[in-house]
This record gives structure tokens, C-alpha cells and sequence, in this order.
């Protein structure tokens, strides 16, 4: 049915609950993983497979488009299907199994349905608490596929932990593997994977191992479970980016206990109020003692102000990113495991990179930086008050 390269073999032998691929790029772990799911779909009658990632678009770019082209080069798996509904995303076979391509939003929508396989793609882009949600849901194996640009949740929870020591109380089954193990490639796409200059991409891209993405402005920010907030701390402070019709209005409370600093989304949504922001900070605790740093909307900020909260302009000015970019990178940052949108903007966030020679200059992009204002906002001007 299906040409196959070694990782197919490795995962369709294994009888671990949880399955984790660790591949650089080309290994053919996306590949391989959807030939199995058709291959157990087939096997097993009334079958549920579920296949989810960060986002849609993101699935129909990766593993949903493997899906496509293996499905168009086999004649014996087109005969096993009845139905592919292309809006829904969904596959029926003649048995009564079905593969679905989902994503969730949040632990609620995650709580909707069982299945008996799921298949998570470039898993760092799913938080854990939707993972898991997913998978205490999962009757039998769990796939986690991913790139290793950083640690991530598959690093801290689940590698090297046995049943007893894990969430999932499960066996756990690693394999790392990169382009050496695709038969299937070419010996100029060997070569380029192998050419890549960069020493941090080629460990990561060549060869499967967990990194840094060369590029990333905060590469050992680290997440904690909620609990581990220091809530009824004195000194928290607050960081804002207002947002209007289309961008969101970013906002965080951040609490220093030392060098560590911890950070919490507070909130990251368009077109809220003066008044919707004083009911979350006020919800939050903070009263007119406690400093919120905001971008520079001198009508948001004097609304806020009438209402009870200390909102004070944030430290700009030439360099003022560049700076308070340097002085978050001195402390120890933790971000609390529900901050969603903090964990999305810190893994895209990166310096721009120099076209001519690929590497990353000290311009940071423009992009994916709402919350990662806020958290500047808050930090630089919280260090100069200070002084």
C-alpha cells in the first residue's frame, strides 16, 4: 500500500502509549505517521483518529497535505474510502473508521469527543493543558510530532518519565531522528539539510536535536503551572498595549521576587474599554498603589487613572526597545502555563535577519508582539522607576 523509510517501521512496532517523533526537518516523521494512521484505519473497524496542531491552516500546510499526496499514490487506500469531506476534514472508511484534522482553541472545545489514536503535529505549538485534555480523552496511543527549536512541554512532562512519574500515567517512547532516516530524498536535498550553515539550525534542523532557534529574542523564558504564580506577592506591577478595532489590547501583571520576575496574561482582546481593563486589573487585585505601565494613548491612560488604577506612561524613546529588550534578558522570566498568547508570541518573536549573510540582527520584527510589549512596557519602566 504505502513505500515506507524507517521511522514508519520504528513507530508501527511500538507499543509505548505515548509515541514522541523529535525529527529535524525532511526525517519523514509526518509522512510516516499519517501512513500509519491509514494503515490502523484500515486495520481496525470503527476506529477514531484524531489529528490536530496549533491551527487549521497550519495542519492543511503540513500533515493534512501528506495526507493528500499519500491518498492520490495509492489505489488500495483510495478503494478503503467511501467519503472525504474536504470542509469538515474529515475521511470515512468502508470499516467505519474515521480520520479527523481538528484544532482547539482552548481545554473547553478540547473536552468535545474521544478517539482511539491522536496524532499531534509540530506539538510545541499546542500548550500543554489542551494536550492534555486531548490525551486523558485518548483510548490508545499518542503521537507528538515536532521540530526541536526549544524545550518545550514533550521536555519538561513527558521525555525520560516513567508511568508513575508522568501526568498521563503512561509509558513514554522517544525517537529522534532526521533526514538520514528518508530513503526517499534526494542526494541534493541530503546535501542541502546537511550544508546548513548555521551551527544552532543544523543541530536542530540536521539532526533532530533540541535547541534554540537561532533568532529568538527570549529563548529560556520558562513556563510554570498557575499555582506556582507567587499571587499574594506585595510589588506587582502591570504591563499594557492598548489594541483597537483590530489589534488586540495586551495586558499582564508581573510580579519580581529577586532576579526572577513572573509573568501573567491578563488579557488579549480587541476593542476592550477604560472601563472593561479597570474591572480585570481591579479583579486582579490591583488598587491604586500598584503601577500598570502603558503604551502611550494619553486618553486611555487618564480614563484609567479617573477610575482608581496608577496607569503610567511607559519608558519610550530612541532605543527604548533594544534597551528594554536587554534589561528583560537579564532577569529569569516565568510565564504561567494559562498565559496562551505569551507562549505563541515568545516562539515567534525573533530579530529580523540580515538577507545577505541569514544571520539575525538587533532589530527585532515587528510582529507577534503585542504581549511582549506589554511585558517590556512593564519591566523596563518598573527597573528605571526604581532607581
Amino acid at each position: 500500500m504505502f513505500s515506507c523509510t524507517s521511522v514508519f517501521h520504528s513507530i508501527e512496532q511500538c507499543k509505548a502509549k505515548v509515541i514522541i517523533e523529535q525529527g529535524g526537518t525532511s526525517s519523514s516523521k509526518s509522512y510516516s505517521t499519517m501512513q500509519l494512521a491509514y494503515l490502523r484505519a484500515i486495520q481496525i473497524p470503527k476506529l477514531v483518529i484524531t489529528i490536530t496542531g496549533e491551527s487549521l491552516p497550519n495542519l492543511r500546510k503540513g500533515i493534512y497535505r501528506d495526507a493528500e499526496a499519500i491518498f492520490s499514490k495509492s489505489p488500495y487506500l483510495q478503494r478503503q474510502v467511501i467519503n472525504w469531506n474536504k470542509t469538515d476534514r474529515i475521511i470515512n472508511f468502508k470499516n467505519g473508521s474515521l480520520i479527523e484534522f481538528i484544532s482547539n482553541l482552548d481545554e473547553q472545545s478540547a473536552k468535545a469527543g474521544k478517539r482511539d489514536i491522536l496524532i499531534v503535529d509540530e506539538a510545541q505549538g499546542v500548550s500543554w493543558p489542551i494536550f492534555f485534555t486531548l490525551a486523558i480523552r485518548t483510548r490508545g496511543q499518542i503521537f507528538v510530532l515536532y521540530n526541536p527549536t526549544a524545550a518545550f512541554w514533550a521536555h519538561e512532562k513527558l521525555i525520560g518519565t516513567t508511568p508513575e512519574s508522568n501526568d498521563l500515567n503512561a509509558t513514554v517512547q522517544l525517537y529522534i531522528t532526521d533526514h538520514r532516516h528518508n530513503c526517499f530524498l534526494t542526494q541534493d536535498e541530503h546535501d542541502k539539510i546537511e550544508g546548513i550553515k548555521d551551527k544552532e539550525l543544523w543541530n536542530v534542523y540536521a539532526r533532530g536535536r533540541t535547541g534554540n532557534l537561532t533568532g529568538l529574542i527570549f529563548p529560556n523564558w520558562k513556563m510554570i503551572p498557575d499555582k506556582d504564580f507567587p499571587w499574594n506577592e506585595d510589588g506587582k506591577f502591570g504591563g499594557l498595549d492598548f489594541g483597537y478595532t483590530n489589534d488586540p489590547t495586551a495586558g499582564v501583571m508581573c510580579v519580581r521576587i529577586g532576579e526572577n520576575i513572573f509573568v501573567h496574561e491578563l488579557c488579549y482582546t480587541t476593542a476592550l474599554t477604560a472601563n472593561n481593563l479597570f474591572q480585570l486589573y481591579t479583579a486582579n487585585k490591583f488598587t491604586d498603589g500598584d503601577p500598570i505601565y502603558c503604551e502611550h494613548d494619553g486618553d486611555m491612560i487618564r480614563q484609567l487613572r479617573a477610575s482608581g488604577l496608577l496607569a503610567i506612561a511607559a519608558r519610550k524613546g530612541q532605543g527604548s526597545i533594544k534597551a528594554g529588550i536587554a534589561k528583560i534578558n537579564e532577569y529569569n522570566i516565568f510565564y504561567t502555563e494559562s498565559s496562551k498568547n505569551i507562549k505563541a508570541e515568545r516562539e515567534k518573536y525573533m530579530w529580523m535577519i540580515d538577507p545577505d549573510t541569514g544571520k539575525p540582527i538587533n532589530t527585532p520584527v515587528d510582529q507577534f508582539n503585542h504581549l511582549m510589549d506589554a511585558v517590556r512596557y512593564a519591566i523596563y519602566t518598573s527597573f528605571y522607576r526604581q532607581e
